[in-house]
């Protein structure tokens, strides 16, 4: 994997661990030569994630809507800040520039690009791994959701792993980087389905 999109929320909670872990995810893949790709802001977890791979000497690339750009939300000391018309072409080149995602604790964005990623994961758009890094148990609940739409039978069995999810990054990682790439829909026969 020599580029990760990396979906974390642009807030800057209370509890300082979250900004913290974000410093040391974007320092941990710039160490580990893997660039970083996400969504071009300097504001809260998006902003720690691109200083911590910049302060370590990482490729950042950012990938921002023109709008946000006007709200002066911009990370202009990115490797690359590409601006983008909307929120459509801006996800589009997180899977066209990356070899996989990587989600931190955040909210409703977050979750937009998280989903949208294990959909089209499962649909045959792409055949990245997906992670989601459940620091501090944020993402508890999300899991056991997920578990449950697979017991429901709303996930197929081929599908059921392609959220991977760690409490760690470097475990997260390493089965990351094992992927395989299950059938996608667009690969199985009515039958199937």
């Amino acid at each position: 994997m020599k580029r990760l999109a990396v979906y974390c929320g642009s807030a800057t909670p209370a509890d300082p661990r979250y900004m913290e872990l974000a410093a040391e995810v974007g320092r941990s893949l710039a160490q580990r030569g893997i660039g970083v790709v996400y969504g071009g802001g300097r504001l809260g977890l998006m902003g720690a994630v691109a200083s911590g791979a910049l302060d370590a000497g990482g490729e950042v690339i950012g990938v921002i809507p023109e709008a946000l750009v006007s709200s002066e939300v911009a990370n202009h000391d990115c490797t690359e800040l590409i601006v983008v018309a909307d929120m459509h072409q801006r996800k589009a080149a997180f899977t066209r520039l990356s070899d996989g995602f990587v989600t931190l604790p955040g909210g409703v964005g977050t979750m937009d690009e998280l989903w949208e990623a294990i959909s089209w994961a499962q649909l045959g758009y792409h055949a990245k791994p997906v992670g989601l890094l459940n620091a501090f148990g944020f993402y508890d609940h999300l899991i056991a959701f997920n578990h449950r739409m697979i017991d429901v039978g709303f996930i197929r069995p081929a599908h059921q792993g392609i959220m991977i999810a760690e409490a760690e990054l470097d475990l997260l990682l390493e089965r990351m980087a094992a992927h395989r790439p299950h059938t996608p829909i667009f690969a199985m026969k009515a039958g199937d389905l």
